[in-house]
């Protein structure tokens, strides 16, 4: 058995531990059972290897069933090990108190601004609480601020569980709209200093945009190259969800995974040899996530985004999907709460298997990059969209097909536009003209398709369909497996 088939059952076998572990909450009795019953395993196998074994059959998958027993338990030992340090944060077990507190700590990250209120995380002394606040004034990154408020649990509904969203982040406790004060500014280190730097390019940028296009050009803009998605209305969001065409605004996996995939196509074909394609389309792809502010979403999208270039530089299916498997386990090592409470994980994962496994088909068929990237990517994350938010586009294929092919205009002319305007308002207004076009043009298929009729809900989605979807999928794949030509591009 060669070395990456042998690391890829190792990888599926810790992500299986994490996954029972998540779901049944394994007692010790049953993991020292699973120990010892995968220590037996590999005794049994050199025994028999050492006597008898090679001269019957070949008994090697005895001794890997043993390890991937080891290696299944350790996935249950990281995830209780997360359970665990969850359970002993000191600053959440103050949640609930009768009793308003007075925390002092550090502004992390950018501000999370909305249309009337703001969120800021705060470090206290290593826990972090999410703080929701009026919209002014406005605080900024390293900030140390003194609140008073009452520190609660994140609510749990029947429909979402907001608890663990802000879990997979390390974040247990929030404070709605405590009394705030600034005690002055945090002193930055190197790393912290180049981040603030960051952050000031940023809001160049997001006030260039403000003043040379007016909403909702400018709300569609600042999603689309800065992933700032808090500052779209909830009316237009509820037209993109209608429409299908959330993914291309909000920087996501999906988003991220399909930004490599067209990078890495449009290199190719400017002439650039695939070595030279990789490596470029993963500097643009870091670039890129600095510029939004490295969120934790954006890192995660990043990384998968790379392992999926990486994959593509390879160039064969069996190697590029176990290649993205990698980069999922390495990530679930160090926070194994990603598999079940992060959807965008979830998404950006399964965007890659589609890319890998259907795209060229769809290519073969479309003969546009990057109408068939995003139809593959939308295939494979299309039952998970369904079983966590409940709704499906009916006029997706539509609008994806009228407005995928404008994207990579929109993204260049609005960068170009926005870094002019920095300098010059005046010039930034000309080299605005060709990007507002394109925004209008935009805008004008949200409101034609966002009726009430091109979106589908659906309520109590069960996890058998969840699962009944992927094994068609998986029949989708394996007959686009050979139809294709063994290259990937």
């Amino acid at each position: 058995m060669s070395p990456s088939k042998l690391l890829f059952y190792f990888c599926i076998s810790f992500v299986v531990g994490i996954f029972v572990e998540s779901l049944f909450k394994t007692p010790q009795s049953f993991i020292w059972g699973f120990l010892i019953l995968g220590i037996l395993i590999i005794f049994f196998f050199l025994y028999i290897k050492c006597s008898v074994g090679h001269f019957i059959y070949d008994m090697d998958f005895l001794g890997v069933l043993g390890f991937c027993v080891l290696v299944f338990v350790l996935g249950i030992l990281r995830m209780q090990i997360s359970e665990f340090n969850i359970k002993n944060d000191e600053l959440s077990k103050l949640n609930g108190g009768p009793e308003n507190i007075i925390l002092t700590g550090v502004i992390l990250g950018e501000p999370d601004v909305r249309d009337t209120s703001q969120k800021l995380k705060v470090d206290i002394n290593g826990s972090a609480v999410l703080v929701t606040t009026s919209r002014y004034p406005e605080y900024q990154y390293l900030d140390k601020i003194k609140i008073t408020g009452k520190l609660k649990t994140p609510s749990e509904t029947e429909d979402f569980s907001y608890k663990n969203y802000l879990m997979k982040d390390g974040v247990y406790s929030v404070m709605d709209f405590p009394k705030i004060s600034v005690l002055g500014k945090e002193s930055p280190n190197f790393f912290q200093k180049i981040y603030s730097g960051i952050l000031r390019a940023k809001q160049k940028i997001r006030e260039s945009i403000k003043n040379n296009y007016l909403p909702p050009q400018s709300l569609i803009l600042e999603g689309t190259i800065l992933g700032s998605n808090g500052v779209l209305t909830k009316d237009l969001k509820d037209k993109l969800n209608a429409t299908g065409l959330r993914h291309i605004i909000a920087v996501s996996g999906t988003h991220i995974v399909i930004l490599s995939a067209i990078l890495m196509s449009l290199l190719l074909a400017l002439g650039f040899w695939r070595g030279q394609a990789f490596y470029f389309s993963v500097f643009l792809i870091w670039l890129y996530i600095i510029l939004i502010g490295m969120p934790p979403s954006g890192v995660r999208a990043g990384i998968m985004g790379c392992a999926f270039l990486l994959a593509q530089k390879l160039g064969r299916q069996n190697s590029s999907s176990k290649i993205v498997v990698i980069a999922a386990v390495l990530m679930l090592v160090f926070n194994p709460l990603l598999l079940f409470y992060d959807v965008g994980f979830q998404l950006s994962f399964l965007a890659s298997m589609g890319i890998i496994y259907i795209e060229p088909f769809f290519r073969n068929l479309m003969k546009i990059s990057i109408v068939s990237t995003t139809f593959a990517a939308q295939i494979f994350t299309l039952p998970i969209m369904v079983f966590n938010f409940g709704n499906i586009s009916l006029v997706s294929p539509i609008t994806n097909l009228l407005i995928l092919p404008i994207v990579e205009l929109l993204m260049i002319f609005g960068f170009l536009s926005a870094l002019v305007g920095m300098v010059s308002s005046a010039l930034g207004w000309i080299f605005s003209i060709p990007c507002w076009i394109l925004l209008s043009y935009f805008v004008k298929i949200i409101e034609i398709f966002s009726q009430p009729w091109a979106i589908k809900s659906f309520q109590n989605v069960h996890w058998a369909w969840l699962l009944i979807s992927y094994l068609l999928i998986g029949i989708l794949a394996r007959y686009a497996k050979k139809l294709q030509k063994p290259d990937f591009l």
